[in-house]
């Protein structure tokens, strides 16, 4: 029986690799051994980035809610303090963006709290 190469698989798994690495500089993009280490590595980012997307946009929000406040002669605590008390349920992205694009909605929130 003759030997068989196993040519076509091969080619098509060193291409999907290639593929994924088109736009790295230098060789990155060109020869397979780098272009799968670098690969590999660049799905360690995405994958641990992920994460950190949520903490970074988490620590905007707070941002954006504390500049607001303070425009109110509040911060950021007593605010969210303020809302547990009042038992008003709302997340820091919609007040955070309440802030940034509605602030007279968020004006009528801070008065609602200091009352």
């Amino acid at each position: 029986m003759p030997r068989s190469s196993s040519s076509v698989p091969t080619r098509h798994r060193r291409n999907k690799i290639l593929k994924a690495a088109r736009g790295y500089y230098g060789g990155k993009h060109r020869l397979f051994k780098s272009a799968k280490e670098q690969v590999e590595k660049g799905l360690q980012y995405a994958y641990r980035d992920r994460k950190v997307k949520k903490r970074e946009f988490r620590r905007l929000w707070i941002t954006r809610i504390n500049a607001a406040a303070r425009q109110f002669d509040m911060n950021y605590s007593s605010v969210i303090d303020g809302l547990n008390k009042k038992n008003i349920q709302i997340n820091r992205k919609i007040l955070a963006d309440l802030a940034v694009k509605d602030i007279k909605a968020f004006e009528e929130i801070v008065t609602i709290i200091k009352a």
